[in-house]
């Protein structure tokens, strides 16, 4: 360490500062030969390329669609424009368009996943700043009392030294040349991670958006269900009341007016199971929206129908599913990231290079420190190559294939999921729908032969158990059409949950893909 014991002859700042200038041109020579290797260097390891997800590109049954010829029944898949990104317009309730409109602002999953993103993105900082040099500053004063008794003992008994004061300012530099890429793979690594995070938030919102409608389809049902049971309360009063009559009059036993009184209690105990439901969903809804229980009961408690499913939905093409389903995508990014990382371990197995550099004022006086004579500089380049690391690179590239094919293999997976998903939601919902209809000619006919033996009855030409189980009947098939309205609802809530659809408008990103409208299997 230098420093400064007297005033410097006349002329020397100017010399040692034309030397500072020179030593700084110098560096920022070998800062862009530097920037020069670096951006010539290569990139060591795999490079990534987006998977086959090997979806068929005609249908989801991986079969061209039937044609009219083939089946009467069905219509031709005609060119769409895009399924629309709001799908929960289809169902034309206000309610649920706004109910939905709210979740992305709302929903603390969906928060959470931002904060998650944010988190990634901050990460990824940090990652980047290694491309770049490296600046210190740094400042020091230190007084200095050497001991008597220690190596000035050797200099003889009457050995003096003064306290010393020593000032020092200055930086510090120091820059690795990216030569191999391993500071460019990280980056990758970095930004693929990113954007695992982008669409592991676009998959959260896809989910509360289908649990929203879920629950408000479950919502409505439970009120229909309630508005049936009230509806049969009221009927199966009727009939008790015309029972009591009739047993007046000694034109029944009863018998018959017992039976009808268990009845009229059979369907009251079920109104409050149906009440429960009611708020258990209003409930469900108001924790999605992050309010407190009940806060939307002003908003939901007025009973509404089913909201209504349309018999055919626009698929889009199959092959496009990869570019619509954000945990496909999201998958994806893994890979590349697990892509990324292979380099980076290849790129530990060559030399490193690293440019340092410090510059520095130090004097023994304060006043002394800004003078020409108190500067002192460092430059140079540091190579390290490793020769013996005990296997531990080997390990880490061979941890970091193993990686990368667990991540190929986690991507068919999530792909084939998908298709499956898809398949399995377009089965339910075309059966739903045949079953309902189904249910709902029942339903008809229930309420034909309720009236016709409630009508043989009053004349005294038929018998109660005959208008009692017309009764139950009735009231079974008017709940299993309810429960089949809401399961169709449901139903399409999930194949548009299994196409991946819901997020773009929120999170915009690349355009889809032309998309047709697929027939639903019969």
């Amino acid at each position: 360490m230098t420093s400064a014991q007297s005033d410097p002859p006349l002329g020397a700042p100017a010399n040692q500062a034309g030397q500072a200038m020179i030593c700084t041109h110098r560096m920022l020579l070998a800062a862009g030969l530097a920037a020069c290797l670096s951006t010539a260097g290569c990139s060591v390891g795999p490079d990534f390329s987006p998977p086959d997800p090997l979806l068929p590109r005609a249908s989801f049954f991986g079969k061209p669609e039937p044609q009219p010829a083939e089946s009467a029944n069905l219509e031709a898949a005609i060119p769409d424009p895009p399924a629309e990104a709001a799908w929960w317009r289809t169902f034309r309730d206000p309610v649920l368009t706004s109910l939905a409109e709210r979740v992305a602002g709302a929903n603390l999953d969906v928060q959470t996943a931002t904060a998650r993103l944010s988190e990634s993105r901050a990460q990824r900082g940090g990652v980047a700043a290694a491309a770049l040099p490296s600046v210190n500053g740094n400042g020091q004063y230190q007084r200095t009392l050497y001991s008597k008794n220690g190596l000035l003992s050797l200099l003889g008994p009457d050995a003096h030294v003064p306290p010393v004061s020593i000032w020092q300012t200055g930086f510090d530099a120091s820059w690795e040349l990216d030569l191999w890429g391993h500071v460019r793979r990280q980056i990758e690594s970095a930004d693929a991670q990113v954007e695992t995070a982008e669409y592991q938030r676009r998959d959260v919102l896809v989910a509360a958006l289908a649990e929203t409608a879920r629950d408000y389809i479950a919502l409505r049902a439970a009120q229909t269900q309630l508005a049936i049971a009230t509806e049969t309360l009221k009927s199966s009063s009727d009939i008790l009341e015309l029972t009591r009559t009739r047993a007046q009059k000694g034109l029944t036993t009863g018998l018959d007016v017992e039976n009808a009184a268990a009845q009229v209690e059979n369907v009251r105990a079920q109104i409050p199971n149906f009440s429960n439901d009611v708020e258990n969903q209003i409930n469900a809804i108001s924790l999605i929206l992050d309010e407190q229980p009940g806060a939307l009961r002003s908003e939901l408690a007025q009973p509404k129908a089913i909201p209504p499913a349309p018999p055919r939905a626009p698929l889009g093409v199959p092959s496009g599913l990869a570019r619509r389903r954000p945990d496909i995508r999201a998958a994806e990014a893994q890979l590349h990231a697990a892509t990324a990382n292979i380099g980076v371990a290849v790129a530990e197995f060559y030399p490193s290079v690293k440019l340092n550099g410090n510059l520095e004022l130090n004097a023994l006086s304060l006043n002394k420190l800004w003078t020409g004579n108190a500067l002192q500089y460092m430059a140079g380049p540091t190579v390290s190559l490793p020769i013996f690391e005990g296997g531990r690179l080997t390990s880490t590239l061979n941890l970091r294939t193993e990686q990368q094919q667990e991540a190929g293999l986690q991507y068919h997976k999530t792909v084939l999921q998908a298709w499956h998903d898809v398949v399995n939601a377009l089965n339910a919902y075309g059966s739903e729908q045949r079953r309902r209809d189904s249910l709902r000619a029942e339903v008809e006919h229930s309420r034909t032969a309720l009236m016709l033996s409630r009508v043989r009855y009053s004349n005294g030409v038929g018998d109660f158990i005959t208008v009692l189980d017309a009764e139950r009947t009735l009231l079974q098939s008017q709940q299993q059409l309810a429960q089949s309205t809401a399961a169709v609802s449901t139903n399409l809530v999930q194949l548009y949950k299994a196409l991946g659809g819901g997020w773009e408008q929120t999170f915009p990103d690349q355009p889809q893909q032309t998309a047709a409208t697929a027939q639903l299997p019969q």
